[in-house]
This record gives C-alpha cells, structure tokens and sequence, in this order.
C-alpha cells in the first residue's frame, strides 16, 4: 500500500499538511507487519514491554476484564488507528487489545515513534491531535454509558464509528460495514446482548437506522443525530490544517 493511502496518513492529513519528511517517518513506521486472526490477543493488560501497532487493515477492540470476568470494552480501532500505543510508553499495559477480525498491522517501536517525534515537530503534533481525539472519545462514552438511555447509546456509537470510517475513505452518511456482533455492542454500551438486538429493532422500526447482516444503514442521518445527541465537534474532523 502507498503511504498516500495509508489509512493513518488520510486521518493525520486531515490535521496537518504532511511534508515529504513526514511521509518518510510514516512510511519507516509501516516498515514490519503482521497479520492477526479474529479473537488473538495483540496486547495483554499488565504485561510490560508491549508493542504498539498501526492498524491498516481489519477492526480490533480495546478492553479491561473485571474482577466477575465481564468485559467492558473501553474503544473499538479502525483501520488508521493506533493500538496500544500508551503500551510503549508506560510501563505495562493498563488494557488489553484484542482482533474482532482478521486484520493487518504495522509493529511499531518506542524508539521509532520518539526518533520521529524528534525529526518531525508537526508529525508529532498530529499524532498528539489523534491521541487527544481518542482521549475526547473516552469522555464521551462515560457520558454514553451514564446518561443516556440504550437507543440513544447505540446511535451515538453509531454514529461516531461511521464519521470515524468517513475520515478514512470507508464509510459515508448512507452507512457502512461493521463486522462488530451483538456481544460485541454490548460490552461497549453496558447492555446485554438481548437488550441490544431489542434497541436495534426499536432503531429500525423507527425509521433511524438499521444494521443487518454486517452493515449499518442510516434510515434517516439527520434525525439519529439530533435523537442520539451527537455532536461531531468532538471528533474535530473539520479543523484547519496546520502548514
């Protein structure tokens, strides 16, 4: 794959005009990849020395296990993504990533990511932009799971996963694949698997949205938006572009 085409490249582009030196240092990151079957998992809470990984191809999932054994997952990643890269950085894993699918990754080490930070100000500048839209994510599923009801949940994340695959050329606002199960929905949004089959069949009657057979269609766009609150503002995907 061009760097031009990375999936990393069109998220960072969409903050920072990328110079040709900041094009090389994305190009070293996705020098090693590797290929990971749906269910391993990348990264294992607790562990030390952890790789980070770029994610190019495929859907992964970040979560914790409680102390019950019940998973919450804290965020689903997205061709473009980074996986674990506070791994690399602290030193253990305060999460587990695990592949909802088969998918593609570029490894990526610490000493990589810091001799870049120091060859490119602004590339550094825009991974700190996606690294603090990730933490923005976070604030807004604590508001998903504690103030708003089910349906309004399973918009919003709906919602939010389809602006995040737009940024990367794989979604629209008439929808897009999703290859996330009904258990999967649930331990993001705090529901069991039965209550979420009934909330996405509330959603469809509805006229809203529907997601059938690995697809989310979006009935009405406009309307789930102003159901489900959600406000892409804090996804910044319409900032000015730093020269």
């Amino acid at each position: 794959m061009s760097i031009l085409k990375s999936p990393l490249t069109r998220k960072l582009a969409a903050f920072v005009a990328l110079s040709e030196t900041d094009l090389d240092i994305l190009s070293r990151f996705h020098r090693s990849k590797k290929t990971f079957l749906p269910g391993h998992e990348m990264i294992t809470e607790g562990q030390a020395k952890q790789t980070a990984f770029i994610l190019a191809e495929g859907w992964a999932c970040s979560y914790k296990i409680l102390a019950d054994g019940g998973r919450q997952i804290v965020d689903v990643q997205i061709p473009g993504d980074f996986l674990g890269l506070r791994s690399v950085l602290f030193r253990t894993s305060d999460h587990s990533v695990e592949a909802v699918t088969r998918l593609e990754a570029s490894v990526v080490l610490a000493a990589d990511i810091l001799d870049g930070f120091g060859q490119s100000p602004r590339l550094a500048t825009a991974i700190l932009w996606a690294a603090s839209r990730d933490e923005a994510m976070v604030v807004e599923h604590l508001v998903n799971l504690g103030r708003r009801n089910a349906e309004e949940r399973m918009g919003h994340f709906l919602l939010e996963i389809g602006a995040r695959l737009k940024l990367v050329g794989l979604g629209d606002k008439l929808g897009y694949d999703c290859p996330l199960t009904q258990y999967h929905l649930a331990d993001v949004l705090g529901l069991t698997a039965v209550h979420v089959n009934r909330v996405l069949r509330n959603l469809r009657e509805d006229g809203l949205v529907t997601f059938q057979k690995g697809r989310v269609t979006f009935d009405d766009f406009e309307r789930l938006k102003e159901f489900s609150g959600f406000d892409i503002d804090y996804l910044d995907h319409d900032g000015p572009l730093l020269h």
